[in-house]
């Protein structure tokens, strides 16, 4: 059996249990996102940090204020080297750990590095298809496209990380086989 991406998706040199992507069937390999998206991950994560690190600087001024017998950067320090790890790290696990498949009949979307889901969306449960971009997707050139289907578990799947022009190709190619269908 086959990597479910590609070997370039994966982290080079990484052994640990998430960093194993879950085959699947013979001739079947998932299509990586675009590599934009790993970065748009990355400052997503940092934009969790500033806050935290914001907080921990106010917390070492508070504690300094009152003289406290605290070295500066105690706070901040440990808790700047933790957000330098998980913005390297994280992101790039996420990314390796996702990725999808469109046949002819159906799109099959894989993520998680804990929870592994794998959604396989039956062209003909689909109800409509949006193709959304948000300020940093935009920026980069990338776009997430949601379909939502008939049903009320796992109503709408979303697959980020494409490709502006491949997400809105991708829509298209979907309407058309949903309009083959009602034909």
């Amino acid at each position: 059996m086959e990597s479910t991406l590609s070997p370039a998706a994966a982290a080079p040199g990484t052994n640990l249990p998430s960093d194993r992507i879950q085959p699947v069937a013979e001739g079947e390999e998932l299509t990586p996102l675009h590599p934009s998206y790993k970065t748009v991950l990355r400052l997503q994560t940092l934009f969790v940090f500033i806050p935290i690190l914001i907080g921990a600087l106010i917390a070492e001024a508070a504690l300094a204020a009152n003289d406290a017998p605290i070295p500066s950067g105690v706070i901040a320090g440990p808790l700047l080297l933790l957000a330098i790890i998980l913005i390297i790290r994280i992101p790039q696990r996420r990314f390796a750990a996702r990725g999808y498949q469109m046949s002819a009949d159906r799109l099959r979307v894989v993520r998680g590095i804990l929870w592994r889901s794998d959604t396989v969306v039956p062209f003909g449960r689909v109800q409509h298809i949006d193709v959304d971009q948000g300020p940093l997707e935009r920026f980069f050139g990338i776009a997430t496209m949601t379909l939502h289907t008939a049903g009320t578990h796992n109503a709408s799947v979303d697959l980020p990380g494409l490709g502006e022009e491949h997400a809105r190709e991708m829509r298209e190619e979907i309407r058309a086989h949903i309009k083959r269908e009602s034909l």
